[in-house]
């Protein structure tokens, strides 16, 4: 077990290192600029589609409203990375971390809105006639059967990933603050969340959706209030933690208190890898839940699905950052979610630590309702609709598997699947660019008329 641990730890820096840095960012800068800057200029568009996108109009469209699409994905991202994946950025990397996972999530509204157009686009209907789509489908679909093995790869990675990732992790998180928070046993909380996963998942995307559309707007707007109360404790140290976050981006971090300083490369790289961890820019997975959502319009789809990167790193990680900055106890050596509970202890003595253990409790539950959609397209993909109940039944038990053994190795490996994930996504969006070009021209010419 040693060894493949060890092999799993080569692969990971590999995977994570410079290259794939270099490629995330380069696939979405390409992408901002062949787009003319459009995601960025078009953001409040995309919110104001995606509040008028909660009727879920034609069904002949899809199978649930564009904002339960969106909130589908929303439940998927807003988990961990936002709270502790924050926080290992800055422990890392240093307070420039937050800079780099801003840029991360400003060129990933682009990776993110063209990986949906092309999902959209490229989507089909399955037996049952409902929708289904992803980076698997439009390789499939958009480049033709010489590349379907791409389609496949993706598929793979996805299919297991989602059980670390987006279950045992998430599980072993919530277990973890229960019993550290209330004193809850590991296995009294995988077993009542197990049962509650269950019986949501097997639903199917429509009883995802509903439940997502529920929970992620209260969760969102919840932890950020929370958030704010915080901040503005603290207001008089906002604008010198905004100038360390913007020279630590750009300068090496000195050693101070329990922090041991950072170069900017490791800024850099935590910054970015963190941020996709949290907002999935470029892994692809939210073509998977936009696909089942009503439109008639791939670009209308990718305008409002680029906003879940918006909200979940400018708004949400940028909270959770600047707490742990102004609080100052990103110097104080402890990290994860220990580090964000801190930020909110200080400044809310005897209940700070009980509100960010609520929210994370949400934010895993949620995470793992949207990845298990996420996990089940993919093996749809691979091998058809008989997968569908063995599917679920061994997420269900990773439910409680998670909760209750030890993941140091299930977080390596899920990290590193996560990177090889987004390899097969980031080819086929820079081969399908001149696609996404044209659809786009296409829609706002055709709205300017």
């Amino acid at each position: 077990m040693e060894l493949i641990h060890h092999y799993v730890a080569l692969l990971n820096g590999l995977v994570w290192g410079v290259p794939m840095l270099i490629l995330i960012l380069g696939t979405g800068l390409f992408l901002m600029v062949a787009l003319k800057g459009m995601p960025l200029l078009r953001i409040l568009m995309g919110f104001r589609l995606m509040w008028g996108g909660r009727v879920k109009g034609d069904a002949d469209t899809g199978d649930v409203s564009p904002f339960q699409a969106l909130m589908t994905c929303l439940s998927a991202t807003v988990g961990t990375g936002n709270i502790a994946g924050v926080a290992t950025a800055i422990f890392l990397g240093g307070p420039g971390a937050l800079f780099w996972m801003w840029c991360t999530a400003l060129v990933g509204m682009a990776t993110k809105y063209s990986e949906i157009v092309l999902a959209v686009h490229y989507r089909e209907k399955d037996e049952r006639g409902e929708y289904i789509g992803g980076p698997m489908y439009a390789i499939k679909n958009g480049l033709g059967k010489s590349w379907a093995w791409l389609g496949f790869a993706f598929a793979i990675f996805g299919g297991l990933a989602g059980f670390g990732i987006g279950n045992m992790v998430q599980s072993n998180s919530m277990a973890e603050v229960m019993e550290s928070s209330f004193h809850i046993e590991r296995w009294v909380t995988g077993l009542v969340t197990t049962i509650i996963v269950a019986l949501v998942i097997l639903g199917g995307i429509k009883r995802i959706a509903k439940v997502s559309a529920s929970l992620v707007p209260f969760m969102c707007v919840g932890y950020v209030v929370m958030s704010l109360v915080v901040l503005g404790i603290y207001i008089d140290r906002v604008p010198d933690a905004f100038v360390l976050i913007f020279t630590s981006a750009f300068t090496p971090s000195a050693a101070t208190g329990g922090f041991a300083g950072a170069a900017v490369m490791m800024a850099m790289q935590y910054g970015v890898a963190r941020g996709i961890f949290s907002n999935e820019a470029g892994l692809g997975t939210a073509g998977i839940a936009q696909a089942a959502g009503t439109t008639n319009s791939p670009v209308r789809s990718g305008l409002i699905g680029m906003i879940g990167t918006f909200i979940d790193t400018i708004i949400i990680c940028s909270m959770t950052g600047l707490a742990i900055i102004c609080s100052g106890v990103w110097t104080s050596g402890v990290k994860g979610a220990t580090l964000s509970t801190a930020a909110f202890e200080s400044a809310l003595p005897g209940i700070g630590g009980y509100l960010v253990a609520i929210a994370l409790l949400i934010f895993t539950f949620t995470t793992i309702l949207g990845w298990s959609y996420y996990g089940e397209k993919c093996w749809i993909y691979l091998a058809g609709r008989k997968t569908v109940l063995p599917f679920r039944i061994l997420w269900v038990l990773a439910v409680f598997g998670g909760a209750v053994f030890q993941l140091d190795f299930v977080w390596l490996l899920a990290d590193t699947l996560n990177a090889l994930m987004a390899l097969p996504n980031l080819v086929a969006l820079l081969l399908l660019s001149p696609v996404v070009l044209r659809l786009t021209k296409d829609y706002f010419d055709k709205n300017k008329l």
